[in-house]
């Protein structure tokens, strides 16, 4: 492929437009649309008997875990009738299906006709059936032998000057023992170069936390929810993007708690929940979640925050006894809440004092409060501080060590919480590397690694040019979009881990490579027979994945024999490990694991129990592991909001058929926006006050250290969202996310804070 090929292939999702529709909100989530969706999406897919085959054993005891969100699962009794969401069905569909893209396929068309079709479009044209790779100078994808393309892969990194010009990305759906494997294979090459989705999006949470309770994970237990009086859900939309959460809040209503949620946008799965597997949730109204929504500006969570503890302190509604006994700081702290003025929280934050009060009352009646967030509170420049405050709400009234009580970091995808356990990590513990080097008989590499934005600038420069993902859709995922792309082109190889099609295959280094693998749904035949493997929720639950179905191709590897390959023909002689073995019984990697990661004792039997096993929780038992065995109080600043005239702080957000970079369809059903994701959500008075209308079509201009971006051709849709703010579908708004603007200690991309202005398209 010439040059001039080479750059058409575009890296940003075409700006065709496919019809919006629009339609009002709806003030409910589930019933009877989430089933039609669900029936709709799986029938289409993968036919009527193989979705029910299939879908029966989601998330079922012995079954497979579903690869979509990391809400956990019940550990007693699950529903017969289907124990999955609307999202996981459209997750196991969109795996599932029996579309196939052959060889054929890619010899039919060009990656640059490719890359003129939507991300949609790729993901729909289904299972990837062979190991693909696209030759220097080449425009067309070709099949290539397994055994070729490891040499290729081999070929490429003995080459390298350094093992740290080499990056190994990870998506969040990877397996514990993948990841394990993954993570044992680099650091054996010799480098900490383990970027990973979390780097995008939790990070933040796992600064925080680590910092002020000792462990990078929340602290309570699905069953908490039945016991909680308060929980507040704050910078998330569980209706969308973890359906099975409104299960347990419902339940949780039921047992009397009071929820209070705190977010820029109304989402319906948080106003009302229709339970489809009940009667009441097929003809009734279904139960009213949310008792208090504070309706707070993008980034005054931090302000409102300090508005709830405020509130507590006046009406001394704290738990004085776990301070004195469990904390540390709580003097400095309490000065510094003293001295913020209601003034300073009511403008920063966008909420009256009189709606934060009402608040506080349900909180200080509470003896047992739960609070859930997600990335509308990790992807800001100030996350870390903003998710610190929620454990100084914890702090202030010992919620955390009790039952119904504790903070819930609701993961985003399904094993992103395992593969950090496993490892995974550019900035890995001492004590692991040492347990390593215990086990296997070699000097893991001490240097920190690159995470995800220092990845993709070190493929920019020029200091890492071989890139390898374990699955995910890096591009798309990524923030700067033509920055990413940039760096990605500049590399010798990219290589891709796969299910599907995706615009991160498109987007390549002078050479690349699909390595097509099997999906959770499929059986995983090795030497020693059928296989499975294993994930961890977003509750530390560890429980066994197996599939059923037949594999999508005779030519597809699992990602652990993937990476056994790869690390036969990368170290040869370097390595004494038998990793034959490893791949032919997994029972072996777990065994490695026990060894090595505490927590995993009798990994092999106790993961076989129905339900898995939960790992150790200090927080959760009241016991923190920080260097002075108590939690940590810590203060900071309110941030402010100066925004010079006409412009917008815009928020990335996902749709209701999506799942991360995955798109289902073209619907937003519950926002009411259908047939269309080019859109910007704006408050109706800024839309005028701006001197546009609604409909009508703008570019968005950011501009950020002098730099311009631009995103094109969004149609503005009125809708109910505070002054100054607005809200575009991630990723074709991510080429508005600067590349250097990230979260502060954690590096996360601030994809939830974006100052932009709207000019009126030259086109239109």
């Amino acid at each position: 492929m010439d040059n001039d090929s080479y750059d058409q292939c575009q890296a940003q999702p075409p700006e065709a437009f496919t019809g919006l529709d629009l339609k009002s909100p709806s003030e409910s989530a589930g019933g009877i649309p989430a089933v039609i969706s669900s029936l709709k999406h799986a029938f289409g897919e993968m036919g009527v008997v193989r979705s029910f085959s299939t879908l029966n054993q989601m998330n079922q005891k012995g079954g497979f875990d579903c690869m979509s969100c990391a809400w956990p699962d019940p550990d007693g009794e699950r529903s017969h009738l289907g124990e999955y969401c609307e999202n996981g069905a459209k997750a196991v569909a969109d795996e599932a299906t029996t579309k196939k893209v052959t060889p054929e396929f890619f010899a039919q068309h060009s990656i640059a006709e490719l890359s003129q079709q939507s991300d949609f479009w790729l993901n729909k044209q289904g299972r990837l059936t062979h190991p693909m790779v696209l030759k220097q100078g080449a425009s067309h994808y070709e099949p290539i032998a397994w055994d070729e393309a490891f040499a290729l892969l081999a070929q490429e990194l003995k080459a390298l000057d350094s093992p740290h010009e080499a990056l190994f990305y990870t998506s969040g759906r990877t397996s514990n023992e993948a990841a394990f494997l993954y993570q044992l294979f680099v650091r054996m090459f010799g480098t900490n170069n383990l970027p990973d989705c979390s780097n995008m999006c939790h990070e933040s949470s796992g600064t925080a936390l680590i910092e002020t309770i000792g462990i990078g994970k929340g602290t309570v237990t699905l069953e908490d929810f039945d016991k909680a009086q308060a929980i507040i859900v704050i910078g998330q939309n569980p209706g969308t993007n973890h359906p099975r959460m409104l299960t347990a809040l419902q339940q949780a209503k039921r047992h009397g708690a009071k929820i209070i949620t705190i977010n820029p946008l109304p989402e319906a799965g948080l106003i009302r929940f229709k339970y489809p597997q009940e009667f009441a949730g097929i003809v009734g109204k279904g139960t009213a979640l949310t008792d208090v929504f504070l309706q707070v500006r993008i980034n005054g969570d931090v302000a409102v925050l300090k508005g709830l503890m405020k509130g507590i302190v006046e009406a001394n509604a704290l738990d004085y006894e776990f301070i004195n006994a469990k904390t540390e700081g709580f003097g400095e702290f309490i000065e510094a809440l003293c001295s913020a003025s209601w003034d300073e929280i009511v403008t920063n934050s966008g909420v009256a004092k009189s709606e934060i009060q009402q608040a506080v009352q349900i909180l200080c009646k509470s003896t047992a409060t739960i609070t859930c967030w997600a990335m509308g509170l990790t992807q800001h420049k100030n996350a870390v501080a903003t998710i610190q405050e929620i454990v100084n709400l914890a702090l202030l009234q010992g919620n955390i060590g009790r039952p119904g009580a504790g903070l819930c970091p609701v993961r985003g995808h399904s094993n992103v919480q395992g593969d950090r356990t496993m490892g995974i990590w550019e900035k890995p513990k001492p004590q692991f590397l040492d347990a390593l080097k215990r086990e296997f008989h070699f000097e893991p590499p001490r240097e920190h690694g690159f995470d995800t934005v220092e990845a993709i600038k070190a493929m920019h420069e020029g200091r890492a040019t071989v890139f390898f993902a374990m699955g995910g859709n890096f591009l798309s995922a990524t923030p700067d979009t033509e920055f990413t792309a940039a760096a990605l082109r500049r590399c010798k190889l990219t290589a891709h881990v796969a299910t599907k099609l995706n615009r991160s295959h498109l987007i390549t280094g002078k050479q690349a490579l699909i390595l097509p693998c099997l999906g959770r749904t499929e059986v995983d035949v090795q030497a020693r027979g059928a296989q499975f493997v294993s994930t961890e929720n977003s509750m530390g639950v560890v429980q066994s994945s197996q599939g059923a179905n037949k594999a999508a191709s005779e030519y597809l590897l699992s990602e652990p024999m993937i990476v056994a390959k790869l690390a036969q023909a990368v170290l040869g002689n370097r390595s004494s490990m038998n990793w034959d073995e490893f791949v032919a019984d997994y029972d072996h990697i777990r065994a490695a694991i026990e060894r090595t990661i505490p927590g995993f004792e009798n990994y092999n039997a106790r993961v076989r129990q129905p339900g898995g096993f939960y790992l150790p929780n200090g927080p959760r038992e009241g016991h923190f592991p920080t260097p002075s065995g108590k939690a940590h109080f810590t203060v900071h600043p309110i941030p402010s909001h100066e925004l010079q005239n006409g412009e917008l702080v815009m928020m990335t957000i996902r749709s209701h058929d999506q799942f991360n970079t995955t798109i289902y369809g073209l619907d937003d059903r519950y926002r009411g926006i259908f047939n269309e994701r080019r859109v910007v959500m704006m408050n109706v008075r800024d839309i005028d006050e701006l001197g546009f209308s609604a409909g009508e079509v703008v570019d968005l201009v950011g501009v950020y250290n002098g730099e311009t971006r631009i995103a094109h051709k969004f149609i503005i849709v009125a809708y109910d969202i505070p002054r100054r703010c607005c809200a575009t579908y991630f990723p074709e708004a991510n080429v508005l996310v600067p590349i250097d603007s990230v979260a502060e200690k954690s590096n996360t991309p601030v994809s939830k804070y974006v100052v932009i202005r709207l000019r009126r398209d030259a086109g239109c």
